[in-house]
This record gives structure tokens, sequence and C-alpha cells, in this order.
């Protein structure tokens, strides 16, 4: 064995000395098909010495074929106290393969990595972004990352994004021979290499001319059919935090532990307040109701990236203090709250996004997740809270981490949840308006719009804005020329939820008028846009939230508006929902109701031009055109 790994590091060493071609002409058509860059080569060499000594080598030659394909070839090194930047070399070549360039770590820029929204973070950045205006270029970057920890082994995803074709890229771990590691695969279609001897062990794997991805409208979750390896170490350390674990049971003891010890210890004014509140509340919600409610008024949100490498909570008695923390630290001073009176909760770690990430129920690692929740247990009733909103109803989860797979810290050890999800049933939003249409084409009048489920937060950010910045806003939303707004009316129905809206509104010239006709369209509120055209797809579709919206609007129209209007009665029906549309006159008003149901869910690839022409008739159907007569 050892004169087969001497032999390899031979051949290996024969290779790197041979002159390399970048030349851009000789890559081949199916990989530039599609392709705004084509990462050549990857080599990625993960060598886990130890707990507190893993070394991250990368060698990588991208050729950029457009300017979309520029950020592909921008370079990125995140350091903290844990990690460090050994050393980075590259060089650019042009579409010829000729050398224009090379550059060191010197060249590289180097900043905080406080994010906007940040007070601090313990982590810096080195980048290098490419000077280059003429394409194609190649770019070959060299580099060592060091890290004192084996928590967060990177993730290999050799192919990064839509756009970007692979001719051959390896990722190799490399470890003591009595090292335990777990292993998860996805996507991958080929077979892991292992090569074992007295000091050490080698996993490879490897994948060769992989096309370009285009990324299509409705794409599902690309982590779906991207191919990812993950490994984790039973045994770790980071920071000062060790110990060992093979599934999320472990892990979550090890963090409840270890993460949230001693971190939930309240000041004894705060105690007596929080007792003081609930004296006269009976059931455990109504408690919980009325201590979030306190929650929110006294603290809010700010991003503090510190404190083992962000995984750990400030103390509650800081949070009580300051009034204000991270999402960690403020569901930990939350739970603290609930502890006082008794009332269990599980802080919870989740991938938000308004992409359904859920983390891997048959996998745990510690990278998984990016967000804090709370979780209250409640006998029959679990009741999901948000930390870092400051007016979010109380049990209101929205589509930020809705229906998606959470990990949870108990006294027990880790258990996996699933938030919950909003069906198209509860996802409504409804309107109904009653308006005057004058002569001289000027319509008038109030609506009243009921947003629930997914919905709830559509127009709901409007809130504690100005009412300047209201107007403007909704001006935005609604997109109607000349619509002005004689009363604007806001309100949260916290308890349902349920967001109302209230408006006056007033458009000149909405009916147009031509000799003595008057023509208008009945549907102003919600008219469906076309979806984009995709021919010859190859991904499935996602329709991630289903709703249904109703609109109820009656139109009474001024003596010299004569109302004779053929009844008009729309069914439409298909796998992706319905749509009901009826126009006709009601005591002299027009009544005008449209429906949309859209379903959720995953459809194949084929479907999708069944669910353009249903979009299509519901857009076409939507801009329906009335003309009444005028009398003179």
């Amino acid at each position: 064995m050892r004169v087969l790994l001497l032999v390899s590091i031979f051949l290996y060493s024969i290779s790197t000395a041979l002159p390399q071609d970048y030349s851009a002409e000789h890559i081949s058509a199916s990989l530039k098909n599609r392709a705004h860059a084509i990462i050549r080569d990857s080599k990625t060499v993960i060598d886990m010495r130890s707990a507190k000594d893993v070394s991250i080598t990368i060698q990588k030659t991208i050729t950029v074929l457009n300017k979309n394909g520029d950020k592909y070839g921008a370079l990125a090194l995140f350091y903290d106290k844990n990690t460090a930047i050994k050393s980075a070399k590259g060089e650019i070549y042009d579409e010829f393969g000729k050398l224009i360039t090379k550059f060191s770590l010197n060249n590289f820029k180097d900043e905080s990595a406080v994010s906007d929204f940040s007070l601090f973070e313990d982590s810096r950045v080195k980048y290098y972004t490419p000077q280059v205006t003429s394409y194609p270029y190649t770019i070959v970057y060299n580099y060592e990352v060091r890290n004192k920890q084996n928590l967060i082994i990177p993730e290999w995803k050799p192919v990064p994004d839509f756009g970007v074709a692979v001719a051959k890229s390896s990722y190799q771990f490399v470890c003591n021979p009595s090292d335990e590691v777990r292993v998860h695969t996805r996507n991958y279609t080929g077979v892991v290499e292992e090569v074992k001897n007295e000091k050490q062990k080698s996993l490879t794997w490897e994948i060769e001319n992989t096309w370009a991805i285009r990324n299509e409208v409705y794409a599902p979750n690309r982590d779906t059919y991207f191919t990812s390896i993950k490994v984790a170490p039973k045994n770790f350390t980071y920071y000062n935090f060790r110990g060992a674990y093979d599934d999320w049971q472990g892990l979550g003891q090890l963090c409840y532990d270890y993460l949230l010890k001693d971190k939930r210890v309240l000041p004894p004014e705060t105690i007596k307040t929080i007792l003081n509140l609930v004296e006269k509340e009976t059931s455990e919600k109504e408690k919980a109701k009325k201590i979030y409610d306190y929650f929110q008024k006294k603290t809010r949100y700010i991003s503090v990236q510190i404190g083992i490498g962000g995984f750990q909570p400030i103390k509650a008695s800081e949070v009580d203090r300051l009034g204000y923390g991270d999402c960690k630290a403020l569901v930990n001073y939350m739970q603290a709250l609930l502890e006082v009176v008794d009332i269990p909760s599980y802080y919870c770690v989740v991938e938000a996004g308004d992409e359904k990430n859920d983390l891997l129920q048959s996998f745990a690692s510690m990278e998984q997740g990016n967000h804090a929740i709370l979780c209250l247990p409640l006998e029959n009733d679990t009741t999901w809270l948000e930390c870092t909103s400051q007016d979010a109803p109380f049990g209101y989860l929205g589509s930020f981490t809705d229906d998606r797979w959470v990990f949870a810290y108990t006294k027990e050890g880790g258990k996996l949840l699933k938030t919950p999800k909003f069906d198209a049933e509860m996802s409504t939003q409804v309107r109904d308006a009653e308006l005057i249409l004058s002569k001289n084409g000027r319509i008038s009048g109030n609506l009243t719009t009921n947003f629930q489920g997914a919905q709830f937060d559509n127009h709901f950010s409007l809130v504690k804005k100005s009412p300047t910045e209201k107007e403007k806003h909704l001006k935005y939303l609604y997109d109607i020329n000349n619509l002005e707004f004689t009363s604007i009316d806001l309100s949260a129905d916290n308890d349902v939820p349920l967001f109302i809206e209230k408006l006056g509104i007033s458009i000149e010239n909405y009916g147009n008028i031509t000799d003595d006709r008057i023509s208008f369209f009945p549907n102003l509120f919600n008219v469906q846009r076309t979806i984009p055209s995709v021919r010859n797809r190859s991904l499935p579709f996602e329709i991630k939230r289903g709703y249904i919206d109703t609109d109820s609007i009656y139109i009474t129209f001024d003596e010299e508006i004569v109302p004779l209007i053929i009844p008009k009665q729309v069914n439409l029906e298909s796998k992706f929902g319905s749509y009901k549309l009826i126009a006709k006159l009601v005591e002299g008003k027009l009544f005008y109701c449209r429906k949309l149901l859209i379903k959720d869910g995953i459809f194949p690839a084929e479907d999708y031009e069944s669910y353009e022409n249903f979009m299509q008739e519901v857009a076409n159907n939507d801009k329906l055109r009335l003309t009444l007569s005028l009398k003179r």
C-alpha cells in the first residue's frame, strides 16, 4: 500500500510539473452550452490531522466565459480566531492561454466581515476580484486554510450554481485510521474511493464532464438535484466546545448541556415582574401570550455573531439589561421568561429563508441552520414564536421559517420538529369593494381586504410606516394609474392572526370615454400576470405555497350610464388549481366576483406548459373589459 501511495505522489508531481494548457478553445462545446463559467479542474483536500488541526487545500482552474461568470472567478476567504489563511496565490490567462498576471495574498483586499445588519462579528474576509474585461479568461487559484476545529468540515458542492459546468472536480478527506466519521452524499452517482493504511485513511469523490444546468423559473430547491458531500467527525473540538455525537439526539444533548448552560438566569426584579404580569391568567397559553407581548415591547433584534463561533447565546440577564440581542439571545431570553412560570419551551435551530430548506433528518451536523426560533409544546396546541420581531402575532411563523424540519435542544437531547405549513385554504386574501363609476370615468369608493395564513405578511410591513410611506407603498403595490387614497386604515388581529386593510380610493379617468360609450376593467385590484415561457424545460417546477384569492366587487353606476351587461361566467379547472369568474347585474349594480385557487406542490417538467396555459387563461380573463352606453 505504501508503494502505491509513493507511485501516486510521483505521478502527480510529474503531472503538475508539465505545462498546463489554459486555452479556452480546447473546452468542449457541450460544456460551454448554457454555461457562464467552467470549472476546468478543482481539487479539494481536507486533511484532519487532529481535532484542532484541519488543513484545507484547494487548487482550482476556472474559465469565465462572459460577464455573468465573473462572480465565479472571484475568491473570498473568511478567517477568525479559529481559522487562519496560510497561503493564497494564482494566475490569470487570456483566451489563448497566455499569462496575463500573477497574484498573491498581498493582492487580496482585507476587511471586516460584519454584515450590514450586524452589531459585531468576530470574523474578517480576504477577497480577490480579477480585473479582466476581455472574455473568455481563465483564473487559477491555489490556497490553504488551517482550522483549529473539526466540528464544521467544508461541504463539497462541485457545481456551485446554475450556469456553471464542471470538466473535473474532486474532494478528498484524509484523517487518522481510527477516526470515526459520518458521510452524507446527495445526488452523487459515482463510487467513493477509499484508501487506508496504518498512518491514514482517505476518502475521495470525483465528478467529470458535468454540464451547466439552466436556471428555470419555479425551479425546486437546488439542493434536491445538485451534488453535495457532507462529512462530520464523531469526536470534535470547537473553541472550548468538545464532545462526540452520532445523531441529532446526541448533538442536541451536547448543545443543551454546554451552549445553553447557565444562560437563563434572570434578575429578581424581572422574575417578580413576570409573576405579577400573569397572576390572573389560568392557562399556559394566555400566560405565554402576555409574556410574549412583554418580551416584544422590551427587546429588539441586533445581530451579534460572536460566542463560540456564533453558536452560543449571550446570557438572558444581559438581554434583560440591554434590551437587545441576536436571534439566539432573544430565543434564550424568551425561554428564560417562560421558565419563571414553568412553561416548557424548546430552543430550535432552523434554516430560514423564503426557500424551504429542511435540516437533513438522517444526518446530524452543526453547520445546518442559520436562525433560532422558539417552540412551546403546549398540551394539544404546539405554538411557535418568532423572537426577532417586535410585532409578529403570537404563534405566527411566516414564510421565512414555515413548513420545514428544525432542530430542538431539549433536556432529553436533540429532536427534529416540523414547523407549521399554511395550506391553500388557510392562506387567503379576501377583498370586498363598494365602488361608484361616474359618467366622467372616475371610480371611487371603499375596499376592505383580509390577509391570513401565508398571505398575512403581504402588506403587514406597512403597519408601522408613516402615513406618507404607507401611501407610497400602497400605490406601488396596487399599481393603478391616477390612484389616490382618501383614507388608509391598517390593523392586525393577532389572535387569528389576521391583517385587515381598509382603504378609501379615488381614480380619475379609470373609465375610458369615446363618443357615447364608457369602457372599463371591473377587476381593478388583482390582475394575474402571465408567467414566463420555458421551452425544452429540464427541471421539475415547484409551486411553493398554495393560496386562495377572492375578490368581490360591487360597482354602482351614475344615472347617465346605462346598466346593460351581458352576464359573464368562467370556470377553469386544472391539477394546479381553479379559477372562477362571475360578472352580472344585481339590483342595478355590477357584481364582479373572482376566485383563484393555486395548489402547492412539485410537478414534472412536462407539466409546465399546461401550467403556463392555465395561468395564461387566468390572465386573459382577468382583463375582462366591459363597455356601457352613456345617456345623451
